[in-house]
């Protein structure tokens, strides 16, 4: 409901106004309102209200002279934002019958929309509800209801309109809009309801993929409890995958947390496109991002050079844990066709510690593949509440982008 989209209407309806009406206007009326029309078209609102209540002043007016000159100060009230004025206008053109329904329900609209600019929250939801009550699909009218609401802290009122409408696009296959789901994260924000926060932030996610809901939605889940820390290396690698990696020390860290769970060709990768970039090895620090980085390439090389008998003992092992940390360390070097058949025998030979970490590596091996649609079946048999589920379902979203 965009103030450039509706003066323009109402100006035009009260140049006709005069022209259109069949019964005649006696002089003492139709001057003021001719000059009032005049001054509406000069974008004098205030002074063609003062017109206008000089033809309000006339004695014994008739039921048409009445029509008119509330039809006029309906218009000129609303270009002057006088919303107060306008409403009590469009309630007596209403009762004198004389308004098409399809006008009067175009000045209700703009009723809406003026007490919205006006910060008027309160009139703004009544003046919507009696919209939506004759045209309930009025998309602009329920959006600036559900705004108001937000706005006059009835948080449960909001999450209720912007529900539905948010259901009613999807369902059609729509984007719903991002300042609905804006209102949506902040209500649910308001109430403290972290479930429901979630749940917007997944759609944030789907439709609106900034860096920004990602950077959100990866706190929440290390901020939800029974959130394991073993887990923060996998955040990092969904940071990375999301462009949520930029900073000197995210990739400090992340390099450390791959050298610590014995995956060199990942800390190796990482530290070496940082250099590449520029974001390590200049600086204060440069010396000891240096030494990091000799470091991943002094490891790496270690690793290669066992990896062979690693993988030979993986194998003999009861177990399939060494079968996955082997299987990863080929991923990690690039080397998929290798490492996902390793990963996946770890995982059916069982016994593992940690079940739902084989499998969410699993399919973080076969996204970083291109296998996008094996990665998503294997990222929804992730069921464990440590944060391991709630990574897989983001992984699953970051997979259907595309």
């Amino acid at each position: 409901m965009r103030l450039r989209i509706v003066l323009p209407l109402l100006v035009a309806a009260a140049m006709t106004v005069g022209v259109s009406a069949q019964e005649a206007v006696r002089p003492e009326v139709g001057n003021p309102l001719k000059a009032a029309r005049d001054l509406l078209k000069a974008q004098k609102a205030r002074e063609a209200l003062a017109e206008i209540n000089k033809a309000d002043a006339a004695s014994n007016k008739t039921t048409n002279e009445n029509y008119l000159i509330n039809y006029m100060r309906f218009s000129a009230a609303s270009v002057a934002g006088d919303m107060d004025v306008a409403a009590r206008a469009f309630d007596a053109v209403v009762a004198s019958g004389k308004l098409p329904g399809a006008e009067q329900t175009k000045f209700a609209e703009s009723l809406v929309g003026g007490f919205y600019r006006a910060g008027d929250n309160a009139k703004t939801i009544q003046w919507a509800l009696r919209v939506l009550k004759d045209s309930p699909g009025n998309g602009q009218v329920r959006t600036l209801l559900a705004q108001s609401y937000y706005k006059n802290n009835e948080c449960g009122k909001a999450i209720a309109e912007v529900n539905s409408m948010v259901q009613a696009e999807t369902s059609a296959g729509h984007a719903p809009a991002e300042s609905q789901l804006d209102i949506l994260a902040s209500c649910y924000s308001k109430q403290k309801d972290n479930a429901g926060m979630f749940a917007v932030l997944e759609k944030q996610l789907i439709y609106y993929p900034k860096r920004e809901y990602w950077y959100d939605a990866l706190n929440r889940v290390q901020r939800k409890p029974g959130y394991n820390g073993r887990l923060d290396l996998d955040v990092y690698r969904l940071r990375q995958a999301t462009g949520n990696l930029s900073k000197t020390s995210d990739y400090m860290e992340m390099t450390q947390l791959a050298l610590q769970a014995g995956s060199a060709a990942e800390a190796k990768k990482l530290v070496d496109q940082a250099f590449t970039s520029g974001v390590m090895g200049t600086g204060t620090d440069a010396d000891r991002q240096k030494r990091l980085r000799d470091l991943a390439a002094k490891t790496l090389a270690e690793s290669q050079q066992t990896l062979a008998k690693r993988e030979a003992e993986a194998q003999a092992a009861p177990d399939g844990t060494g079968l996955v940390s082997v299987g990863f360390d080929y991923v990690g070097a690039g080397q998929y066709p290798k490492g996902i058949p390793l990963i996946e025998q770890g995982i059916k030979k069982d016994s593992l510690k940690y079940p739902d970490d084989a499998k969410l590596h699993l399919g973080i091996a076969l996204y970083m593949a291109g296998q996008k649609a094996k990665a998503v079946e294997v990222f929804r048999t992730v069921k464990g509440t440590d944060g391991t589920s709630d990574l897989a379902h983001l992984w699953i979203i970051q997979s259907g982008r595309g």
